[in-house]
């Protein structure tokens, strides 16, 4: 099979010598005039009937026998059949011998054949690029996902399902901005190097910055640089842009996402949860015309009010242990062992019960869900509950069983929050290598003041994902992270 496929590709190489031999040179051409796409054409076909267009794309198909051909032009926006006559194209012999996943120019009359194929009659075809490659074959099309993700330009071509994924990806986030920006925030660009990688208990990536010879991080979160600015007397910010995070990787995963995070003065976790669902019910009506939809076997409605639920009243409800009522960690350790639940030696009764609502609670999340009210502990930015410091004014909202928006209410006490970060320390000397780090001139900013300030975080693929049906994060990345495979150029 493998001297088969060697076989056809040297033809390729033969067929572009012969070209070069006769003094054409498919590589050489800067542009092409197009004013035509055969969606439109497509779709209205009255508005093109009998009118001349110069077209551009890629053959997908050919067929025909003798003086007349009928091949498939794919281009940025669907498919339409050329139709190719000898007696109508003086480099027809030619033009036979080009082959599928060829780039060409076409110029010709737009009309329907006896079969009512809407149809373009070729008066002239350029050859615009030579591809040296095979396509996948029509029919089985690229089936291997690995392949698909390391070759997504393949991807592209022969899965059209694949190109409207991406299209509807960015359509959602400019709907995301339009919704943003329509309640007076303002988008701003952060640092993605910094010499501290804070905003997230996360293990960042490190590099080097040669010149001044010290490690720098690619930043895990957009969160301080913006609290920043929220101190420097912006009300609304945002930003949408990729974090980088070195962890595993699994179906909603990726070493590197994007992330939307907004910060908004005077405002508190409750003020983002609403705006939360009117952002998700907003997108969801822009971009797919309602607000319910399948996904898997569940209809999810993205109708307000979502429901609202503390994180130790969810675990209680699921388990039958209730954490609020545990003040020694032995309960809470026995509690994590009857449930079979994994935890580490260090870990508080806050952070066995937040283990325990990832295992037992999460995936049974279907609705959009607010979790409310986390552990003060995993929570080291956020501002406690008056009526219960052992708890943060934070919510995470969990759709279909994954976790889509993190928020909360800004902790702006600089003494407290120096305390938690010494408390981070000291759990990253004790082997948590995602323990947030010591970020001084950050505590210098909440000295300064930081005002009362809502602030939120939503992974964009995900969102995509739930949006769009797909299943894995890779399927809305469009180059998703992959292990290297060894292969030598030619």
């Amino acid at each position: 099979m493998q001297e088969n496929l060697s076989e056809v590709l040297a033809v390729r190489r033969q067929k572009l010598d012969q070209l070069l031999e006769e003094g054409i040179n498919p590589f050489e051409q800067t542009r092409y005039d197009v004013n035509a796409y055969a969606k439109d054409i497509n779709e209205n076909y009255e508005k093109h009937e009998g009118r001349h267009v110069s077209m551009a794309g890629r053959i997908m198909s050919k067929r025909g026998q003798g003086k007349v051909g009928f091949y498939d032009l794919q281009d940025s926006t669907g498919r339409i059949q050329m139709f190719l006559k000898k007696d109508l194209l003086d480099d027809y012999d030619r033009i036979k011998t080009y082959d599928i996943g060829d780039i060409v120019g076409i110029e010709g009359e737009v009309f329907k054949t006896q079969k009512g194929q809407i149809s373009v009659r070729l008066s002239k075809l350029t050859l615009l690029c030579k591809s040296l490659q095979i396509l996948p074959e029509k029919y089985h099309g690229l089936k291997d996902m690995d392949l698909r993700y390391r070759q997504r330009y393949v991807d592209l071509i022969v899965n059209p399902e694949v190109r409207d994924v991406f299209v509807t990806r960015s359509k959602i986030v400019r709907k995301v901005r339009d919704f943003l920006d329509n309640r007076g925030f303002l988008e701003v660009e952060t640092p993605v190097l910094s010499t501290l990688a804070g905003g997230a208990n996360a293990r960042p990536f490190v590099t080097h910055h040669n010149t001044l010879d010290i490690d720098m991080y690619m930043r895990i979160a957009l969160e301080l640089p913006l609290k920043r600015l929220i101190v420097g007397g912006f009300d609304k910010v945002y930003e949408i842009s990729r974090v980088f995070r070195n962890e595993g990787m699994d179906a909603t995963h990726n070493p590197e996402f994007t992330l939307l995070e907004t910060y908004e003065a005077y405002a508190d976790f409750n003020d983002v949860m609403q705006m939360v669902e009117e952002l998700y019910h907003y997108v969801a009506m822009e971009v797919c015309g309602s607000d319910q939809f399948e996904y898997d076997e569940h209809t999810i409605s993205l109708k307000a009010p979502f429901k609202r639920l503390r994180m130790v009243d969810a675990v209680t409800e699921a388990t039958g242990y209730n954490f609020d009522e545990m003040t020694e960690i032995e309960e809470a350790v026995a509690a994590a062992k009857a449930l079979d639940v994994e935890i580490e030696d260090h870990h508080s009764i806050g952070e066995i019960m937040a283990e325990v609502f990832d295992e037992k609670v999460e995936a049974s999340l279907i609705q959009p869900t607010f979790i409310t009210m986390h552990p003060v502990e995993i929570s080291p930015l956020s501002k406690r509950c008056a009526q219960d410091p052992r708890y943060t004014e934070r919510f995470e909202l969990f759709i279909n069983g994954a976790e889509c928006a993190n928020a909360f209410s800004e902790l702006n006490d600089p003494i407290d929050q120096k305390q938690r970060f010494i408390d981070q320390v000291e759990k990253k000397a004790q082997g948590d290598d995602e323990a947030h780090p010591f970020d001084a001139d950050f505590i210098n900013a909440l000295e300064v003041g930081l005002p009362p300030t809502g602030g939120l975080g939503i992974g964009i693929d995900r969102m995509v994902m739930l949006l769009t049906g797909q299943h894995s994060i890779r399927d809305v990345i469009l180059f998703p992270t992959m292990k290297p495979i060894d292969q030598k150029g030619e």
